[in-house]
C-alpha cells in the first residue's frame, strides 16, 4: 500500500455538497486573459480543495476578443463550481467586479486579479483570515510583502503614503484590489458609491469599510510579473486618474457629500 499523499479532487467537495451555499466565491474579472485564466482557475480549484472549502469561481468577462470566456467554459464544463458571466454592455473593471459580487453566493467573497500578480496561495490565506475579521486585505507594503518591479514598488509605496495622508485611510496598500470580505458586510455597503472607474473602486471600498467600523487585517503579498498576455494598465496614466479621484473624494468628504 502506498503512503503517498493523495491529491484532492478539486471538484469533489463541491459535488458532495451540491446545492449548499459555497464557503467562498472567488470573483475573477477578465479581459484578454486567455494565457492566464486556465492555469489560474486550475490552481484556485486545487488550493481551495486542499483546505476542504466549497468554492465558487465566478469569471466575469468583458467580451474578450481572445476567447477567454469560451476557454473557461470548455475547460471546466464538468465543474459546477466554475461559472462564466459575459458582460454585454458598460465595460470596465469596477463594474465587472460589482456584477461578479452581486451574482455570487458564497459566505465569503474573494476578489483578485487574473494575471498572477495575485497568487492563489495568498487568496487562500486571505480567505482564512476573513473567517476571523470582516475584511482581509492583501498588502505589498507591510513586512513580507513586495513587488518584483522595484520602480513600481517605490512609486506605489510613495503614492499610498499620499493617499493615507489625503484621505485618512488606515491601510498601507489602498490599491491592491486583493481582498476577502464576509458576505453580509459587503452587502451593507453602498455599491453605487464604490463600483465605478478602474482600480480606484478599492480605496472607496476601504474608506466605506472604515466608516462602517469593520475589522481589518492586512496580509503580506508579493507581486511578481504577469505570466502571459499584455497588461491593460498604463501605470502613469492610471495614477493621474487616481489622483483626480483622490482629490475629488477629499473634497466630497470635506463638504459632507460622501
Amino acid at each position: 500500500m502506498s503512503d503517498d499523499k493523495q491529491t484532492p479532487d478539486p471538484s469533489g467537495r463541491n459535488a458532495e455538497n451540491a446545492g449548499a451555499r459555497p464557503d467562498v466565491s472567488i470573483v475573477l474579472p477578465t479581459y484578454n486573459e486567455l494565457a492566464n485564466i486556465i492555469p489560474l482557475v486550475e490552481e484556485l480549484r486545487q488550493r481551495f480543495a486542499e483546505i476542504g472549502a466549497r468554492y465558487e469561481i465566478v469569471v466575469v468577462d468583458d467580451r474578450s476578443p481572445d476567447g477567454t470566456a469560451d476557454a473557461v467554459r470548455s475547460e471546466f464544463a464538468a465543474d459546477a463550481g466554475v461559472r462564466v458571466i459575459v458582460r454585454e454592455a458598460n465595460p470596465g473593471l469596477a463594474v465587472s467586479i460589482r456584477e461578479g459580487i452581486e451574482s455570487s453566493t458564497g459566505a465569503v467573497i474573494v476578489v483578485m486579479d487574473t494575471d498572477f500578480n495575485h497568487e492563489p496561495k495568498d487568496a487562500v490565506l486571505i480567505y482564512e483570515i476573513s473567517k476571523h475579521v470582516d475584511l482581509g486585505i492583501g498588502s505589498r507594503f507591510i513586512f513580507g510583502g513586495g513587488m518584483s518591479n522595484r520602480f513600481r514598488y517605490y512609486l506605489s509605496y510613495l503614492y499610498n503614503i499620499f493617499m493615507r495622508l489625503t484621505l485618512g485611510t488606515r491601510m498601507d496598500d489602498n490599491l491592491s484590489g486583493f481582498f476577502a470580505i464576509r458576505r453580509e458586510k459587503m452587502f451593507e455597503m453602498d455599491f453605487d458609491k464604490i463600483f465605478w472607474g478602474y482600480g480606484d473602486y478599492f480605496f472607496r471600498l476601504l474608506l466605506m469599510s472604515q466608516r462602517g467600523d469593520m475589522t481589518h487585517v492586512q496580509v503580506p503579498v508579493f507581486y511578481g510579473e504577469r505570466k502571459g498576455g499584455e497588461s491593460k494598465t498604463r501605470f502613469l496614466g492610471i495614477f493621474s486618474k487616481y489622483t483626480r479621484e483622490v482629490l475629488w473624494l477629499t473634497y466630497q468628504k470635506a463638504t459632507g457629500k460622501w
